[in-house]
């Protein structure tokens, strides 16, 4: 199976921040970062934790660091994916 490609990153991204942060949809932009968006410490981790889970990637919550846009963040996903692969896969 494939890996996602970057739109399908970007918008998982964009769903799991609308999950766990609440956060409303003309705020995430590609540019948005996570300090911008208020996203505290421990949603940090709840991302993190839900970019493994759906994504079959580990990301830690010490490289989502609050600076990171989150195109950057797709960029990192993508990295990951290419160079380990995933570790499973989710279907939409």
């Amino acid at each position: 199976m494939s890996n996602p490609t970057h739109e399908q990153l970007y918008d998982r991204l964009v769903a799991v921040l609308q999950y766990l942060h609440d956060a409303p949809a003309e705020q995430l932009t590609p540019d948005a970062t996570y300090a911008g968006l208020g996203v505290d410490s421990l949603t940090m981790v709840e991302i993190s934790l839900r970019l493994e889970r759906e994504l079959g990637v580990e990301v830690t919550d010490t490289e989502l660091s609050q600076d990171l846009s989150l195109a950057e963040t797709v960029r990192l996903i993508e990295s990951k994916l290419s160079a380990d692969g995933p570790l499973h896969q989710t279907t939409a």
